[in-house]
């Protein structure tokens, strides 16, 4: 009897859901992180609703916050400063999530950044995935340290990790939301709003699918 292939995409969302279960078994709420409490743990909407905005890297100007066509090497962002991503249907695409401050920042540089691309839309259900539905991703969200290169970005200090994601035949339009805080220290076990710099940003993200 023939096995069938398991797809990539069901085991990398089997592995995240069994990553969160042992999340939500062996910690208490209060003492788990960013971010994947958001929309999981509780009805929580974003990033500020646990931790203090209060950290040092308020200019927009000197933060990077990108997503690159890892194939064409090009910035998906629009002129409203929104960020499209068009793929065609039942078609793998990797976008690259770049995060951090220019080289050219006087500001000490964020030890760890945080992001994650949710649909406004999941926040209020019990799944798990808080992507768009009907849309495969392998990596929508992370926490990591500063310190990666990217051609385009000498100098900076940055983030960069790929995203892999499919619109499946059931995937239509939709419109996510990245977070992201950039973040220097801990955060005190129980009290998330002391003990960690940060810095909040939002941006808007379309997912369009191509026939």
């Amino acid at each position: 009897m023939k096995m069938k292939r398991v797809s990539p995409f069901i085991l990398s969302v089997i592995l995240m859901a069994l990553s969160w279960f042992t999340l939500l078994v062996k910690n208490p709420p209060e003492a788990l992180s960013y971010p994947p409490a958001v929309g999981i743990l509780g009805k929580v909407k974003n990033c500020v609703s646990c931790h203090a905005n209060s950290g040092p890297w308020t200019d927009e100007g000197k933060t990077i916050i990108d997503i690159i066509d890892k194939g064409t090497r090009k910035s998906l962002k629009q002129a409203d400063g929104s960020f499209l991503i068009s793929v065609k249907r039942n078609q793998l695409v990797t976008v690259l999530t770049v995060i951090g401050r220019s080289k050219d920042d006087k500001q000490a540089a964020p030890y760890r950044n945080a992001w994650l691309y949710v649909d406004p839309k999941t926040i209020n259900n019990s799944s798990l995935s808080k992507f768009a539905a009907g849309w495969d991703v392998n990596l929508p969200l992370s926490c990591r340290v500063v310190g990666d290169t990217l051609a385009g970005f000498q100098g900076a200090k940055i983030t960069v990790l790929p995203m892999s994601i499919r619109p499946t035949d059931a995937a239509l339009d939709a419109e996510l939301t990245l977070q992201v805080m950039l973040t220097k220290g801990e955060s005190v076990k129980g009290n998330p709003r002391k003990g960690m710099l940060g810095n909040y940003f939002e941006k808007k993200v379309v997912l369009q699918v191509m026939e």
